[in-house]
């Protein structure tokens, strides 16, 4: 039986990706950063998402990204509710069901705390034998093995 190809997503400007199931059962992963001119047009940032979610989601069976509850900033969430609303679509146009997982229940996981930091994240990630760019990769990571397990658990 092939390995689940299960995709994780840490939304925001720059975005943290991690994908399962490769034939060599190694993680993909990783961040983008999404970036226009203050002269180009607002919607080409979510162009940009919506290009790479049609390209990377022909090869994935479930999506699981970080469900943020709340926001600190105006912009932030509003960045976070397009990438958002353009994941559910796309994922519903394509048959793939999408999980959101709770920031404070991914923290737990890779930390055994709630609220951990940024760094610790990174630092937990890096005790797993991977080495994330930033913060949002390694968000990624641990929203990819904490989507599995609670999956399997369930199972």
């Amino acid at each position: 039986m092939p390995a689940k190809r299960a995709l994780a997503l840490d939304l925001g400007t720059t975005f943290g990706y991690a994908r399962s199931g490769r034939d060599d059962g190694k993680l993909t992963y990783g961040s983008v950063k999404l970036k226009t001119k203050p002269t180009e047009h607002k919607g080409k940032r979510y162009d940009q998402f919506d290009a790479w979610l049609a390209y990377v989601l022909p090869d994935v069976s479930i999506v699981y990204y970080e469900e943020v509850r709340r926001h600190i900033g105006t912009a932030a969430a509003h960045m976070y509710g397009g990438y958002q609303a353009l994941l559910l679509a796309k994922a519903f146009q394509v048959g793939i069901p999408v999980v959101g997982v709770n920031v404070g229940t991914i923290k737990k996981f890779a930390t055994g705390r709630g609220n951990a930091s940024k760094d610790e994240m990174i630092a937990a990630a890096k005790a797993l034998g991977y080495n994330p760019q930033d913060d949002n990769a390694a968000d990624a990571i641990h929203i990819l093995r904490c989507g599995l397990a609670q999956e399997n658990s369930n199972a």
